[in-house]
């Protein structure tokens, strides 16, 4: 049962991740004509993530955490894509950039996991 919850909780995760990707980039490309300076599909999902697992810390059902935290936020959340955007920026000479994209994801994710956190007490 446990692998099944975290299964479906993926399931459901990961193609609605690359869907808020895929829109905002979308989005935000005709908005400011082909330039984006960060990753911000990628920033817009880990932390509307980080607030979804600050709001499963209250949670004491194990099955509604194994499907929300561990499947859905488990794939929903891509810390390799933050990783690698950011790598690429520093390596093609965008180092302000991929600094200020660390500072902003980590901020703002902390930020959104102490907001979900604090709706929960």
């Amino acid at each position: 049962m446990t692998v099944l919850l975290i299964a479906l909780g993926a399931a459901i995760g990961a193609p609605l991740r690359f869907i808020v990707d895929k829109l905002l980039v979308t989005r935000l490309l005709r908005a400011t004509g082909d330039r984006m300076p960060l990753p911000w599909g990628t920033f817009a999902v880990n932390v509307i993530g980080s607030f979804v697992l600050g709001l499963m810390t209250g949670v004491t059902n194990q099955n509604w955490t194994l499907l929300v935290g561990v499947g859905f936020c488990g794939s929903f959340t891509t810390y390799s894509t933050f990783a690698a955007e950011t790598t690429a920026q520093f390596d093609s000479g965008q180092r302000a950039k991929a600094l200020l994209s660390v500072l902003l994801t980590l901020g703002f994710g902390l930020l959104a996991a102490v907001f979900g956190a604090s709706l929960t007490k």
